[in-house]
């Protein structure tokens, strides 16, 4: 059965930022040792098979065949053809997790035409920095990556224990790029007076008959009825009897660079009201998945289902999530601390200090619906 560690897997082979290790690639391997179009037609096998949307796999398998039949890969190996895939499946309809990850030690080249932003340099981020107070009464933690890992579960559950009294907590997710949902799970109870729907995830029902679904059997999930060919579960908060942060002030900062399971982060606190949401749209990067070796040392991120809003249906694919409060994410945290009462020097100062190293700007374009 696939769990948070294939979700978490998948993510961070979709990520532009270097984490954690993963998956142990072999070297760069030359296309004799597995040929470009072995790799490319087992890339649009898994694509045709198990992608979330059916009819739009099949559109991603075609398109990467015709570029098969055409000669369009046989000639390439390591980054080149890793970028060439990209640009095929992104020409057809643009998704924010949809990467192909080349052997380690491949050499980069420069993005075809058509394939979108090029990829950011690695930054190395841990998951939890700057846990803590920020000033009276205001907790402040900022999560970079809700990994498959139990030290950072206890930190965050820490973290919710150490601060129960605070008045206000600020969650910092604008470098966030993804993850799965044992932090979140953590989190909820600290902050709901009764069991509350977070949000729906929903995989092809294909996928989820095989025994491919990264989500079965998480305790947070309660499964519900869905659209035809869908399985759908619902993520529950469940109050941990606890009431000190019932009334506390929830703040959440956010950025183009909040991917993923940010996103679904971000949805939950907006869809139910109990926080707000500072900054600007997250990044739009909405599929969960799997990942896949192709062979050669490539490694694919593999969409198998969507997570929306239950109440209107929507997800946050291409568009990202809105934020309540929208202002530079550079100047999220300042907007944050004055309207807590934080005089507006102070609060500069504190944000100077809590600024993110990485970027805070959208890796992808926004994708054609």
């Amino acid at each position: 059965m696939i769990r948070s560690t294939h979700i978490l897997a998948a993510l961070l082979l979709a990520s532009s930022v270097a984490l954690v290790p993963v998956i142990m690639a072999a070297p760069a391997q030359a296309a004799d040792d597995a040929s470009a179009d072995a790799i490319a037609e087992k890339y649009a096998s898994l694509l045709e098979r198990d992608y979330v949307y059916p009819d739009t796999g099949k559109r991603y398998a075609a398109a990467i065949r015709a570029a098969m039949a055409s000669g369009r890969y046989a000639p390439l190996a390591g980054d080149a053809l890793a970028k060439a895939l990209d640009a095929t499946v992104n020409g057809v309809s643009p998704d924010g997790h949809l990467r192909v990850r080349p052997p380690e030690g491949s050499t980069p080249v420069a993005p075809p035409a058509g394939s979108g932003a090029p990829r950011a340099a690695p930054v190395s981020l841990p998951s939890v920095e700057q846990p803590g107070w920020i000033a009276p009464g205001i907790a402040y933690i900022r999560f970079n990556l809700f990994p498959m890992d139990a030290a950072v579960t206890a930190q965050a559950a820490k973290f919710m224990a150490d601060h129960a009294d605070a008045k206000a907590i600020i969650f910092d997710i604008r470098t966030h790029r993804g993850g799965g949902l044992d932090q979140m799970d953590v989190i909820f109870p600290w902050l709901f007076d009764k069991p509350t729907r977070l949000v729906t995830m929903a995989t092809r029902a294909s996928v989820d008959a095989a025994g491919g679904s990264p989500i079965a059997g998480v305790p947070t999930l309660r499964q519900v009825g869905g659209d035809p060919g869908m399985v759908a579960r619902e993520h529950w908060a469940t109050p941990n009897g606890d009431k000190r942060l019932h009334d506390a002030k929830i703040f959440v900062l956010t950025s183009g660079a909040s991917g993923s399971a940010a996103e679904h982060f971000a949805l939950a606190m907006k869809h139910t009201g109990r926080g707000t949401l500072v900054g600007s749209a997250t990044g739009g990067a909405n599929h969960f998945g799997y990942g896949e070796e192709l062979g050669g040392g490539f490694q694919a991120f593999i969409p198998v289902g969507r997570t929306y809003d239950p109440v209107t249906g929507k997800d946050w694919e291409g568009d990202g999530v809105a934020p309540d409060v929208a202002v530079a994410p550079a100047d999220a945290l300042v907007r944050v601390l004055t309207d807590l009462g934080v005089a507006a020097g102070e609060a500069k100062r504190l944000s100077d200090l809590h600024l993110p190293k990485a970027p805070m700007e959208r890796r992808r374009p926004r994708a054609a619906r």
